[in-house]
């Protein structure tokens, strides 16, 4: 079954739908402190732009950002102890919200335009330039994902992380710090985002049942994606963002100062630079990779 020509076809018809639903989401989101007001205006308008562009990628971003609310507000008791800058379910700022969907919301548009909002499967043989955009939007919510559920989850286990780039026990809270839970719920989180693709697209995309088949490959690229997302976030805060322990405030922090014993990294990147980096890079494989496999 497929959404009817009337309702997927018309930018008008999908742009409403898309305001509203992302006004509902957006008000929501800051009344229950998951977003505050800046990243739900921010919030609106990259979820209206989404679902404009078309409802499966409004989908996917919806799975990103409903799951990636859900684990940050596990075991909050626990977080408010370690993190840094700890806020009540999460409050994501304008900058936070960007850093996780502009490069996504540059290629939704950029379907948009070749495509006309029409999904498409993802066919090399179509079109490798259609097929590395569609890679690329799902590689770039994968490693969002990864890399969230692998932070929310990590620092929750009772075993002591690990750097990345040493394999040296850390405290919880290190900048690339990483865990086998940590790193087992980034792979659930990539492939979150590769089920709801694979899903709403029965109802958006109109392909030929082998090239359906063909479709749930995309499972384990997304876990795939989720997992190297993580990974690759974890290798840059390791050694390009600062990761200190504050003997004053008892926690790890990313900021010198005269209380604070260095831990690991250097001061290049902070944590929504760290976080865009890993996501460029990440959207860039996938994109690749898709093209390859499909």
């Amino acid at each position: 079954m497929v959404i009817p020509a009337a309702l997927s076809s018309s930018l008008v018809v999908r742009s409403a739908v898309g305001a509203s639903l992302a006004a509902l989401i957006a008000a929501r989101a800051v009344r229950r402190r998951s977003l505050d007001a800046s990243g739900g205006i921010a919030g609106f308008v990259v979820m209206a732009v989404h679902i404009a562009c078309g409802y499966r990628y409004g989908a996917v971003l919806m799975a990103f950002f409903f799951s990636s609310s859900k684990v940050t507000k596990i075991g909050v008791d626990r977080k408010r102890r370690v993190e840094e800058d700890f806020k009540e379910g999460g409050q994501r700022n304008w900058i936070q919200v960007l850093a996780n969907s502009t490069v996504a919301t540059i290629l939704v548009v950029i379907f948009e335009i070749m495509t006309g909002g029409q999904d498409q499967c993802l066919d090399s043989n179509g079109s490798k330039i259609i097929t590395g955009i569609i890679g690329g939007i799902i590689g770039h919510y994968c490693c969002c994902n990864g890399d969230t559920w692998s932070s929310e989850i990590g620092v929750l286990s009772d075993e002591q992380p690990r750097l990345i780039t040493t394999l040296k026990p850390v405290r919880k809270g290190t900048n690339g710090g990483v865990t086998l839970q940590g790193l087992l719920a980034a792979t659930g989180g990539g492939l979150i985002i590769g089920l709801t693709f694979v899903i709403v697209g029965l109802l958006t995309a109109d392909c030929s049942f082998d090239m359906a088949l063909r479709q749930l490959l995309v499972l384990p690229i997304s876990a795939a994606a989720g997992l190297l997302g993580s990974l690759i976030d974890s290798l840059l805060g390791a050694t390009l963002q600062f990761s200190g322990y504050c003997s004053v405030r008892k926690k790890v922090v990313s900021k010198r100062g005269p209380t604070v014993t260095k831990i690991s990294g250097i001061t290049v990147l902070d944590n929504d630079a760290v976080n865009a980096v890993s996501v460029l890079i990440t959207t860039v494989l996938t994109a690749y990779a898709c093209i390859y496999i499909f």
